[in-house]
This record gives structure tokens, C-alpha cells and sequence, in this order.
């Protein structure tokens, strides 16, 4: 009897010692595993060629800008084992084929088994990662594919980072033609989109502000083309026919290089010009089409336009010095290379507050920023599906800089830099 209570008065006694050591010397948080990986895995797809190669690659460089930095380091804070550890990219080419993406992704998640799921830039190539990360249970951080349909209630393994859902892109465009355009008569629509996730739920967007402002606007042509569309000239001719006073194009950039180009060479006028690239990515519509071919065009205004003041990350001056210092003093800085480098924020943030690297726990430590985070890509929030309802843009004109064109702010009020110019493209 003796000994028994000696035993446990003994087993007391060390475990207060253990107690008041973790307590003096330090522990790892509580719910942290006991042995820390040699590395963070993280998962991702690039497209180096095909139709999406310019809209991916940037994606990914910007990734791997952070990745880069965060190593140097000495690696990311990651609560759950209370150290810094590097993060490993493990990088896959998919070009642009969402039959290769689909094999890629499973193999990141059933073969390399990386602790992050990064989906490949777009609505295209991010269709064929939803299915499967739901099968796994294997959250996929969502970089720019917003197609609405991906995000239900049901589905709590995806979490959309750097962009607003494509059906929230189009609001403050519809605003400025309800608002303001129509005061300038631009009352007749054409909405012309390529069926994708990304432009067709835009477009649809688009279609349903406008007919709701019924009286100030008219959607008088409503069409979808094919994404590998690249002649645009007997479309433009049907546009004409309807007479618009505005002509909305949804596409991805080779569309709107086509469409662009197409227009400019038709020789035909619009009081107003819509496309989504001329602002997104403005120095590689420059190179493939020329000044003369976008001068006037209405756009969107990404963070690359916007002065955003960051409460975590580098803003966007010092953004475009480390990734023209790592990949080229003449490397295009845009919309898609801000994307990259904001998932690599967001990952450190949830790295850094995550109780553990369960799924459904770095899934909760992404939310918890929500309404909290400003980085360069502007305020971070989400809706309770997953989808990105933050980071929202204006609506910009491609206008003349002295020898060159600028984007500059027209809409809302607030943002605006410049006043927009109405009856003159191309």
C-alpha cells in the first residue's frame, strides 16, 4: 500500500517538474506534433505553354518569389510545431491541358502527399482540382479561378484567394454604365464572352445588373463564343448590326488580343470599348497590339493601379523591384504575378496561426483573416462558401501618357484619378 502511494505521489511529482519545465524553458504550443518535417510541402501546377501560359506563369513566379523569400529566411513560422520551417514548392507543367492537370493534381496529393494544395492560375485549370480535393479532403487554396460554381456550402475544401468570384468582378462596371455612362448615352449593351467559368459567369453577371437597371440601359446583343475563338471580325459585324453604344468583351488575353486587334483593324467605332485584359495585363496587351489598338478601352483596375497601404506583406513598389530583380528588369508586373505572391502570404498567415496542419484547421486559420488582412492585392475577405468577396476593382481607361498610354481610374468616385473619355476608339 505504501509503495502504491509513493508510486503515485512520484508520478506527480515528475509530471509537475515536466510542467514547470515546458513552463521555464519553453514549449511548443499546445496540440503541436512532436516532430517537426524537414519541410512545408506545397503543391502547385504551372502552364508554360499553351492558351493559359500567360496568365499561369506569372501566377507561379510569384509564388515562388515568396517561397524564395520566406527560405531565406530561414523558412516559415509554423505554430504547429512552434519553428520555422523552409517550404518546399513541388512545381508540375500542365500546359495549359486540364487532361495532364488532373493527373498532376492527383499526384501531387496521392504521391508527394504535399501539405498544401495550390491550384494552377484561371477558372479552367482549377475545374479539374475541385472534384478531386473534395475527394481527398485535401483543402485546394484557389489562386484566381473564380468560377462561381465551385463554391457551395457544402464544399468546405476550397478557400478563394487573390480575386473577387467572377460574378462580383463585373459590379462596379455595370454601376459606372447605370450611373454614369448612361448620362453620356451609352444606353445600348453588347455583351460578347468567351463560355468559360471565368467570363461566361461574368458576363451573366453582367447581363442580369443591366436588365435590372431596365429604362437606363439595353442589352441589345448577348453572345457566347468558344475560348479558343481567335477571329473576331464576322462577330464584330453582327455587333455592329445592333447598333450598341457599348461593346462589353469578356475574355481571356488571347481573346482580347484577338477581338482587339480584330476591331482596330475593321476600322469600325464604338462610343465605349470593354475588355478585361487591357488593365489586368497591360504591358503584354501593349506588345501584341499596340497603344493605337486599346487607346480609350474601358478596363479593369487591378492592385497594379491601386495604392493599397499593406498591413502584412510588401506593397506593390517594392513587390515589382524583387520580381523584376529575380526574373528581369523588363518582366511584365501584373494582375497574375500580384496573385502568386499574395498566396504566399496568405499561406504564411495560416502557417503561423494554424493549430495544426489538419486541412480543416489551416481552412479555419485562412478564414480567421478575413476582414483583418490588407496586403498589395487590397482587403482580404470571404464569404462563408469560400468565395472571395474582397479585393474588388475599379473600373479604369487605357488613356494617352505622353508618348505612351496609362490605366487610369475613372469609377467610383472615391478611386478615381481621371474623368473617362466617351465616343472616341481606336
Amino acid at each position: 500500500m505504501k509503495t502504491r502511494v509513493f508510486s503515485r505521489m512520484f508520478r506527480a511529482s515528475l509530471l509537475g517538474a515536466t510542467m514547470l519545465g515546458a513552463t521555464l524553458f519553453g514549449a511548443a504550443p499546445a496540440g503541436a506534433a512532436t516532430t517537426a518535417p524537414a519541410a512545408i510541402t506545397v503543391g502547385t501546377l504551372y502552364a508554360s505553354s499553351g492558351t493559359f501560359s500567360s496568365i499561369s506563369m506569372p501566377v507561379y513566379q510569384g509564388l515562388k518569389l515568396w517561397v524564395d523569400q520566406i527560405n531565406a529566411q530561414g523558412g516559415a513560422f509554423v505554430k504547429a510545431y512552434g519553428k520555422k520551417i523552409p517550404i518546399k514548392l513541388i512545381a508540375y507543367n500542365d500546359q495549359s491541358s486540364t487532361t495532364t492537370a488532373t493527373t498532376l493534381y492527383n499526384q501531387l496529393i496521392t504521391r508527394d502527399k504535399v501539405d498544401l494544395l495550390v491550384a494552377d492560375s484561371g477558372s479552367v485549370l482549377t475545374s479539374v482540382a475541385v472534384p478531386l480535393a473534395v475527394e481527398h479532403k485535401m483543402l485546394l487554396l484557389d489562386q484566381t479561378g473564380t468560377g462561381t460554381n465551385f463554391f457551395t456550402k457544402s464544399n468546405k475544401y476550397i478557400v478563394l484567394l487573390d480575386d473577387p468570384a467572377s460574378s462580383i468582378w463585373p459590379h462596379r462596371v455595370a454601376e459606372f454604365l447605370v450611373n454614369d455612362a448612361s448620362k453620356h448615352g451609352i444606353k445600348r449593351i453588347a455583351i460578347l464572352y468567351s463560355t468559360n467559368d471565368f467570363t461566361a459567369s461574368q458576363a451573366e453577371a453582367m447581363h442580369d445588373y443591366l436588365e435590372q437597371a431596365k429604362g437606363k440601359t439595353k442589352v441589345v446583343f448577348y453572345q457566347g463564343v468558344p475560348t479558343s475563338t481567335s477571329n473576331y471580325l464576322v462577330l464584330l459585324h453582327k455587333i455592329k448590326a445592333t447598333h450598341p453604344d457599348a461593346v462589353l468583351e469578356f475574355g481571356y488575353p488571347d481573346n482580347d488580343i484577338a477581338f482587339l486587334k480584330n476591331l482596330h483593324a475593321s476600322g469600325m467605332k464604338f462610343p465605349m470599348v470593354f475588355a478585361v485584359y487591357p488593365g489586368l495585363e497591360t504591358e503584354l496587351l501593349r506588345k501584341n497590339i499596340g497603344d493605337q489598338a486599346m487607346m480609350h478601352d474601358f478596363t479593369y483596375v487591378p492592385a497594379t493601379g491601386v495604392k493599397y497601404k499593406p498591413n502584412f506583406g510588401m506593397d506593390f513598389a517594392r513587390f515589382k523591384s524583387a520580381y523584376q530583380k529575380e526574373y528581369g528588369q523588363n518582366a511584365d508586373v501584373g494582375f497574375n504575378a500580384i496573385g502568386g505572391y499574395n498566396t504566399g502570404l496568405i499561406i504564411q498567415k495560416a502557417l503561423a496561426t494554424s493549430d495544426s496542419m489538419d486541412q480543416l484547421a489551416l481552412r479555419k486559420a485562412i478564414f480567421d483573416l478575413s476582414g483583418k488582412l490588407m496586403t498589395l492585392d487590397g482587403s482580404f475577405e470571404l464569404e462563408s462558401d469560400g468565395m472571395q468577396k474582397g479585393e474588388l476593382m475599379p473600373v479604369g481607361q487605357i488613356q494617352k501618357s505622353g508618348t505612351g498610354v496609362s490605366l487610369v481610374p475613372v469609377y467610383p468616385p472615391e478611386e478615381a484619378e481621371g474623368k473617362p473619355v466617351f465616343g472616341k476608339t481606336n
